[in-house]
């Protein structure tokens, strides 16, 4: 990064413009405590963000909080996402982020713990033996009337691993079909395996854009597709 670059970055965090994002995977209910502290902690100093927001702000260049922000992001679409997670965010007021992996809440339930495994989502101990571990569809919709709900790929496939025109439909174009018909909201961003961001590949960045989404969200960054 450039000194001017910098200097730019240390002014936005002076005046208060930077986005904090926070990664949370598995919320199961033996840790509700530890996670109403720790989001009642941010919400009590930062502003949780809407889509709304985000789209003020590369539509005019103006951040429109007054202080400083964040995103709670739960990943993977876990059935204690629906019934820990999204309540506390309910109870706090905080707009939450929600990327879900479409083949695993489409899984019929006996077989969802064999599709886990399978496909590096990770198990808490105390669920293995649940009979349900995926939310439903139900649950996404419910979701979606006051959080952003959207795609983490289909079957939670990291981007090298996606490469022809079947991968690209499952992985990509049909999860967002899937989230938009279920929830009558757009899905305006997309969420590879382990984070890859917008601009790894040229070929994969042309199907997300073809998709229709609006952002890309990596490890680092929450980036605006052009």
């Amino acid at each position: 990064m450039t000194e001017a670059g910098f200097q730019q970055h240390g002014t936005a965090l002076e005046q208060g413009r930077y986005l904090r994002v926070v990664n949370y995977h598995n919320t199961p209910a033996s840790m509700a405590g530890e996670l109403r502290a720790e989001l009642t902690a941010y919400a009590d100093s930062f502003a949780s963000v809407t889509l709304a927001d985000l789209d003020a702000f590369y539509a005019t260049g103006e951040w429109p909080l007054d202080r400083p922000a964040f995103v709670p992001v739960f990943y993977e679409g876990y059935l204690n996402t629906a019934t820990v997670a999204a309540p506390i965010c309910d109870e706090l007021g905080i707009t939450a982020w929600f990327p879900v992996i479409t083949r695993f809440i489409d899984c019929p339930v006996p077989q969802q713990r064999a599709f886990a495994d399978a496909h590096h989502i990770t198990l808490v101990e105390e669920e293995r033996a649940a009979e349900r571990l995926a939310m439903t569809w139900d649950q996404v919709a419910q979701l979606a009337e006051r959080h952003v709900v959207t795609p983490h790929t289909g079957s939670h496939e990291e981007i090298a691993k996606v490469v022809t025109a079947e991968d690209y439909e499952r992985e990509i174009f049909a999860p967002r079909r899937a989230v938009e018909r279920v929830t009558g909201r757009e899905a305006p961003a997309f969420v590879w395996l382990y984070g890859s961001p917008y601009g790894t590949s040229p070929d994969h960045d042309r199907a997300v854009r073809d998709a229709g989404y609006r952002y890309q969200i990596s490890n680092t960054m929450i980036q605006r597709i052009a």
